[in-house]
């Protein structure tokens, strides 16, 4: 019986394929693209295959699909985001679910849902036009929102879990978890604030934009004191919304997405923390063994790298326990320029780490449109039938500068990835520890900047 393998991108499983499977989609792809730009593809076996084989397969695969030449090229010929296009029907398949129309609910962020009917094979785009479509967004504003895969807690309040990917089949994604605490909201999707300008000149922009505002800080996103909640009341009365969301932009957090609590290794192993991403940072509020809380913030534009890994902790757990039943455990880890000469990994270890991964690569994507002097709207361009895309607004950015550590211990870095979909492909009777990314892909950061000692 031939192995089968479970393909992760992003941490997401994607679909389940079997060898046979892989080499007709690199047959397809060598056909499509010359044989000149698809990678090398793992060889056939003639004899059954050892234990050890099995696993250097399943590592030559899974550096196949993540050498992404082909999926680029296929990104810059049709307009697709990143990640694997040709694997959209083995998702399906995956999740054994047909082809057909179906209604599918997207939750705005004041609550209201808004049904569309979509069919089961449409893409994150196609769905988000369609929800755009259902509330007479313009056409020039979708781009300025996303779609998010978010978990309903028992006193409703939502942990936002990633960003749907443009590849991904947002009804697909959902049904998959087979749970109705899963749900799909819509959100804005840039960092800078003055991009709020071009949402709030429309009607419903500015209606989308004053219910995510008027939720975050219900929700205590946003932090108002009590002089500053009278006067956003008074304007809650008057239903000045414009006013409303001028006087939340002054507010500390606003725009920031707050995730659950987790643990981190800064400033020392085991402490608890808040996180919260925007204004291209990550805040981080730590309580310290000692029970004394402090703040500090982490700038976008001093990470020279991050990677997100995920394992399946080793350990059976007490007698009787299913080995099965072990959570993956998800990290993300990035190098911080903490001084001129300084560079320290921190960590952080969190369910939502993808999606601090995601945020992180999109306050870099922003802070490279802002630096060429180009604005949110040139971050997205449009296909031949219409739709919009986001353009890799990296294509034309060097890499970043790669500073050596002083930290002898420190492993080499050999490779530096501009790309923020990872892939990875594990044998399903594969047990144990796992990673979903190697020792050395990293997310490079084409924001990274060197620091003076007068800068700290």
């Amino acid at each position: 019986m031939s192995q089968a393998y479970n393909i992760h991108v992003n941490g997401v499983l994607h679909c389940r394929v079997r060898y046979s499977q892989l080499l007709g989609l690199h047959e397809q792809l060598r056909k499509e693209y010359g044989a000149n730009v698809v990678p090398a593809f793992p060889p056939k076996k003639i004899f059954t295959l050892t234990p050890a084989e099995v696993e250097q397969r399943r590592e030559q695969l899974e550096k196949y699909m993540q050498a992404g030449k082909w999926a680029d090229r296929e990104s810059s010929a049709t307009g697709s985001s990143q990640g694997p296009p040709h694997l959209i029907p083995m998702s399906q398949e995956t999740q054994q679910i047909p082809t057909e129309e179906v209604p599918l609910e997207v939750l705005l962020s004041n609550g209201q849902k808004v049904t569309v009917t979509i069919l089961t094979s449409d893409q994150t785009e196609d769905v988000l036009e369609a929800v755009a479509s259902k509330l007479d967004l313009p056409e020039d504003l979708v781009g300025y929102f996303s779609l998010f895969l978010a978990r309903e807690a028992t006193d409703g309040a939502f942990s936002f879990m990633r960003k749907l990917q443009e590849f991904e089949l947002p009804y697909v994604s959902v049904t998959s978890l087979r749970s109705p605490e899963y749900k799909i909201i819509l959100r804005k999707s840039y960092w800078d604030s003055s991009y709020d300008d071009d949402v709030m000149e429309q009607r419903v922009g500015l209606n989308l934009l004053y219910a995510q505002t008027v939720s975050d800080i219900e929700r205590g996103w946003i932090l108002v004191s009590k002089e500053q909640h009278r006067q956003l009341k008074s304007l809650q009365e008057k239903v000045s919304k414009k006013e409303f969301i001028r006087l939340a932009q002054t507010l500390k957090y606003y725009g920031y997405l707050k995730f659950e609590p987790c643990v981190t290794d800064f400033p020392e192993k085991g402490c608890q923390v808040i996180v919260s991403a925007g204004n291209s940072e990550l805040n981080f509020q730590v309580r310290l063994p000692s029970e004394q809380i402090k703040e500090g913030s982490f700038k976008v534009t001093r990470m020279r790298c991050w990677r997100v890994t995920s394992s399946v902790p080793t350990s059976t757990g007490p007698p009787g326990s299913s080995p099965g039943k072990a959570e993956v455990k998800l990290e993300l880890a990035f190098e911080y320029l903490m001084s001129k000469d300084r560079l320290q990994w921190v960590t952080i270890t969190s369910p939502q780490a993808i999606m601090l991964s995601i945020c992180l690569q999109s306050m870099v994507d922003e802070l490279m449109v802002k630096k060429s002097g180009g604005s949110i709207r040139k971050m997205f361009r449009r296909r031949a039938n219409g739709a919009l895309r986001r353009s890799d607004s990296q294509q034309a950015v060097k890499s970043p500068p790669l500073l050596d550590s002083p930290d002898g211990s420190r492993e080499p870095m050999l490779k530096l990835s501009s790309k923020l979909t990872s892939v990875s492909l594990r044998g399903i009777s594969h047990s144990g520890s796992a990673s979903d990314l190697g020792a050395n892909d990293f997310h490079g950061n084409y924001a990274f900047e060197g620091i003076g000692d007068e800068d700290l």
